[in-house]
This record gives C-alpha cells, structure tokens and sequence, in this order.
C-alpha cells in the first residue's frame, strides 16, 4: 500500500471522474484503514476529495495497518498494561478503528437513507467453514461497533451462506466476501433473499438492511493469464491465439455476475420484497487494481461500472481513476461477448470453475495467515511495550 500522507491531489467537485461514479450509480469504497488517517482528518479529507462512500477491510490489511506502523503503539501500551493478550488487543484495536470510520462515513450513511456509508469488519477467518461460530463471531463484532452502518464481513463459502441468511433475518448489515464464480454469487443472493423473507415474516422492517456481494476481479486474471502462458509455451501453433485470450476472464466473469443480478433483483418474488422497502444487495467489486503492468491501471475499474454497483479501490486505484479513468456505464455492455470470450477459454481447455474454486481456498487460507501473522504481532508488541513499562 503506497504511503496515505500525501495522497496525491486530483481534480475536485464536477467532472472529476470519481464523483461521476457515483452519477451512474457506483459508490467508491476505500480498501484500506490505518489509524493514523482516522485520528488526522485525512481519511476525512478523502471522503470529500474523492467522493468515498464507504470503507472495507481485511485481516490482511489490519497486518499492515498494525505491523508496519507505529500507530497504535500508545493503545497497546495501555492494554498491555491491562494484560490483553494478542487477539484480545487486535480485537480491542480493530474495533475502535471501525467505530471511528463508521462515525466519519455517518453523513453518507444518514443522507443516502442507509443504503451507503458503511464499514466493513470482517469475521475471523479460521472461522470460514465453522457456521455457528462464524454466527456466534458476527453478532458479539455487531454488538461491540454498536454502529449502524457497520457491516460484518462473512466469507461465502458454504458454511457462510446459513449465516448470512440469518445475520439478514436479524437485521445486520453484511458485506459477503471472497466471491469468485457465477454459481457461488447466486448461492449467496439466494441466501439475501430468503433472509429478507424470514425477516419480513417476522414482521421486521426491511429498509435498513444493507448487503453486499464482493466479487474479486483481477485475481481471476492473474491465475488464467499464467495457465494460457504456460499452455502456449508448449504448443507454438496455438500459441497467439492462446495470449489472445489473457485480461479477458475476470471482466467477462465479473459482467455475467452482474447480468444474474439483474435477473434476480427483477421479478414476482424481488418486487414483493422491494415493495416492503427491501433494497437490492449490491455486487461489490474487489481485487480491482490492475496486477499485470501491460494492462491499463483502471481496467477494472472502467469495465466494470453501472447502477447498484459498488467497487472497492487500494488507494492508488483511486488516485489513478481520478487522474485518468473514464467513467461511462460499461458493466451491462458487452454481455454476449463476454460469453463468447468465456466459451473460447473453455475451449482452450481453461476450466474456469477450477480455477475459482481455488481461488476461494486461496483466499480463505491467505487471510487466515495473515490473522495470524497479525495476532502474533500484536503479541509481540505487546510483549516489548510491557518490557519498556
């Protein structure tokens, strides 16, 4: 993550393209949190600067956020005078981070009537094949934010979508994560909506009950672009046509993820839901800066945009887009080319659901370690704060 104390200036107010998102119906989420721009008023700043609407985090940006700065070194030493251990002092930690984001994206969240401004806390990873303790995590995360445009961040994997149907019936926010694959984003729609109708049955209101599903992006790219070179390697006579197919994949998959939304959030069952003040649970776009330098540095943020849409940028990403991206409804174009582009991958021999399903294992096993690489930190500074004490 490039250094957030002198973000670069951009071009403000009308035509900047990062307000103009927001004009075709993409919310700009910030993917990272440290401390230090909370306490600074330079994650204040930024809000106004770039037209931010909400913040997420990740176990492998608290790594960062708290292993690579000093920020937090006053707090530790007051709980390691209290005798907090290492995940008792990440908790402690994290938490506080989020309330004071929640409280700086409150405007948003009270001026767009609770259906933007939100902060996201994700579970413990370890968690992500455990239901009830996913559940059990996900309600004591809630109850200590006591933040109403907190969303809990529960991973989609199978044991996540129970929770995420309940976690809906009890009126929290949700932030689904690690979505790679059409089937896996319809999987965890399905559960939004039958949330929605426990919820409605109980005779609940439905208008302050946000979701949204984050679909990783250039992951999907970074892993078919190896196999499609490595494959032309060892086959000369299909080798051009094999590198014509790299950067395609994750676009494409990305643009079928939001055309079965449009499809979902349509009809008899959605327009029962809608009319009850039920709001659509939005496809996040994640993984969205650019891994492969020959690839435009706002790709996946141009591609990608459209109404009921939320994209989830590192802060160069954001800084990018607002010095030179173009910002035009693009997501719902281009549909059948993208099954097109799909189909010729599958005929190259690319099993593109293999590579998702992996993609997610990854995902769930790369936070895990950077949980606990990051509760072994905090440990360790804990350890040396008391030792100085």
């Amino acid at each position: 993550m490039a250094d957030t104390k002198h973000p670069t200036d951009a071009v403000e107010g009308e035509g900047n393209p990062l307000h103009e998102l927001h004009k075709l119906g993409q919310s700009v989420w910030l993917d990272y949190i440290r401390r230090g721009i909370l306490v600074n008023g330079e994650l204040k700043e930024m809000i106004r600067k770039y037209d931010l609407r909400g913040i997420t985090s990740n176990p492998s940006i608290f790594e960062q956020a708290m292993g690579d700065s000093d920020d937090y070194d006053d707090a530790l030493a007051v709980l390691a005078g209290n005798g907090a251990k290492g995940s008792d002092a990440y908790e402690a930690l994290a938490v506080e981070d989020i309330r004071n984001a929640c409280d700086l994206f409150r405007e948003v969240y009270d001026k767009s009537d609770g259906s933007d401004g939100f902060v996201s806390l994700e579970v413990s990873p370890e968690l992500a094949h455990d239901t009830a303790g996913t559940l059990d995590e996900a309600r004591r995360l809630w109850k200590a934010v006591d933040r109403p445009n907190l969303m809990i961040k529960v991973p989609g994997t199978d044991a996540g979508l129970p929770v995420i149907q309940q976690l809906i019936a009890d009126g929290f926010n949700v932030n689904v994560t690690l979505l790679f694959s059409v089937a896996n984003h319809e999987k965890v729609m399905e559960a939004y909506l039958a949330g929605l109708e426990q919820r409605h049955a109980a005779g609940q209101p439905l208008d302050r009950v946000a979701s949204v599903a984050s679909f990783f992006v250039s992951r999907v790219d970074s892993a078919i672009d190896g196999q499609l070179a490595k494959m032309a390697e060892g086959d000369s006579a299909k080798r051009d046509g094999l590198l014509a197919l790299q950067g395609k994949a994750a676009i494409a998959n990305a643009k079928l993820a939001y055309a079965r939304f449009l499809d979902v959030f349509s009809g008899e069952r959605w327009e029962r839901l809608a009319a009850a003040g039920a709001q659509v649970q939005r496809p996040l776009w994640a993984s969205t800066s650019t891994k492969n330098p020959d690839y435009r540095d706002v790709i996946y943020v141009e591609e990608l945009i459209g109404r009921d849409t939320v994209n989830t940028m590192p802060l160069a990403t954001v800084e990018a887009f607002g010095d030179h991206g173009i910002a035009r409804s693009t997501v719902d174009q281009g549909v059948e080319g993208a099954r097109a582009d799909l189909a010729a991958l599958a005929a190259a021999g690319i099993d593109l659901d293999a590579v998702t399903d992996q993609l997610q294992r990854e995902g769930v096993d790369k936070f895990t370690k950077s949980f606990r690489e990051m509760i072994e930190s905090v440990g360790g500074k804990l350890a040396r704060v008391a030792q100085r004490a």
